[in-house]
């Protein structure tokens, strides 16, 4: 029997909370800090622009992207093209559309019988605790993308990872979805389908647009963001003496200076130590739950998001997102590794862009909440990792030897009735 439910409570708690961020990033309702939207306005659509006209951001150092996030920036040319809206306007009602999207998903996967409700309240939930930021960067529709992926490939695994790999050449992260895929013709077609996917999109935009593949260097002067985990260090550094700098670099603040590229190597290494542990964990998993794809999902990208040089706020999308569509599945047990991140998504609204003053200035407020934000996500990336072993490796192996011990055990003699 299917579970149906009601849906108007979650319905009304979404449009209610919508609508404060749709009004905040019309600037109806003014917000703390400083004004997130500029990078819509000036960034994106200065990218619009060039796209419009057939390439890439040649020399831009802010574009950093993969060839299909071209789709995503020439999107609002739909209401744009019919001078409905402005491109600013435009892009934050696409960026509600990929919101509903979401919800629509989530609200759609409840129904099966081994799924529950709270994944779509953590969706609820959590989009609004980032505030406006979560309307004026792409990572929304990224994020639909991958839900859509862990949502499909539960009885589509080709669809599943077309949009994976759809989602990979937009922004990278959605590849990692296809780590949870259960080892065997489900994992080689899944594999075969996102290669082949994302080798015709690069392909056919390094054919009709000059620049498609210069993401893949684009990055390689960056220093190390000033939101990051690694960052904490120069951030205390800065009260001993440190001779670095805060600088506007690669389209965000980083820290420039003596040792910065020590820290930014070192990140590195926790990302492929973490890389390494994603991969021990696939060849030593021997049993796939029905949440395991969703559950390594979420624990790849926590891993890969807590270890980078570059940890943006609007990141924390695609782990509510992600966190969102293992708390749908009954069988999943990262309750409590989502709580971190909604908890860490709430900070980091005050990080940015309410106290980003503070961070920018590695003043004791904007240290002590880096470092509380930062700190609840390497505990939920820690639990998340841990579980994820617990239900996929020691924890079939435990019963499988209990199974063995009691087969092998020998039969206890029955007790001959005495009158």
């Amino acid at each position: 029997m299917r579970r149906t439910g009601t849906v108007s409570g979650p319905l009304a708690a979404w449009a209610v909370t919508r609508a404060v961020l749709l009004l905040c990033v019309f600037h109806v309702i003014d917000t703390p800090g400083q004004d997130v939207t500029s990078d819509v306005s000036v960034i994106y659509r200065g990218w619009f622009e060039t796209l419009s006209g057939g390439s890439f951001p040649a020399d831009d150092v802010t574009w950093q992207y993969p060839p299909a996030a071209a789709l995503v920036i020439l999107s609002p040319a739909v209401f744009t093209g019919l001078g409905l809206l402005g491109y600013a306007s435009a892009f934050y009602v696409l960026a509600c559309a990929a919101d509903a999207a979401v919800l629509a998903l989530l609200l759609y996967a409840r129904r099966r019988t081994d799924a529950r409700r709270a994944g779509a309240w953590v969706w609820i939930a959590g989009v609004p605790l980032l505030g406006p930021t979560a309307y004026a960067r792409y990572d929304l529709m990224v994020t639909a993308l991958a839900v859509a992926a862990l949502i499909a490939a539960v009885r589509h695994p080709r669809v599943g990872a077309a949009l994976a790999a759809l989602g990979a050449m937009v922004k990278v992260w959605p590849a990692l979805l296809l780590l949870g895929t259960p080892r065997g013709r489900a994992s080689r077609a899944a594999w075969t389908t996102a290669v082949a996917v994302a080798a015709l999109l690069t392909a056919g935009f390094a054919a009709t647009m000059p620049g498609a593949l210069d993401f893949l260097t684009a990055q390689e002067g960056r220093g190390t963001e000033i939101e990051s985990l690694g960052a904490l260090v120069l951030h205390v550094a800065r009260h001993f003496g440190w001779e670095g700098q805060v600088l506007l670099h690669y389209g965000s603040m980083e820290f420039l200076g003596p040792h910065v590229d020590l820290v930014s190597s070192a990140a590195l290494v926790l990302s492929v130590l973490a890389g390494g542990w994603m991969l021990l964990w696939r060849i030593q998993a021997v049993e796939w739950t029905p949440s395991t794809p969703a559950d390594a999902a979420f624990a790849a990208v926590l891993l890969f998001t807590t270890t980078s040089r570059v940890l943006s706020p609007q990141y924390m999308i695609w782990l509510v997102g992600l966190a969102a569509v293992c708390l749908s599945l009954r069988a999943s047990r990262l309750a409590l590794p989502a709580v971190l991140v909604l908890v860490a998504t709430g900070l980091t609204a005050l990080e940015f862009p309410v106290w980003f003053t503070h961070v920018v200035a590695s003043d004791w407020r904007g240290i002590v909440l880096l470092a509380a934000r930062n700190g609840l996500l390497v505990a939920a990336s820690a639990l998340a990792c841990a579980r994820l072993w617990q239900d996929t490796v020691t924890g079939p192996r435990r019963r499988a030897a209990e199974d063995r011990e009691r087969a092998a055990a020998p039969a206890r003699p029955e007790r001959l009735l005495s009158w």
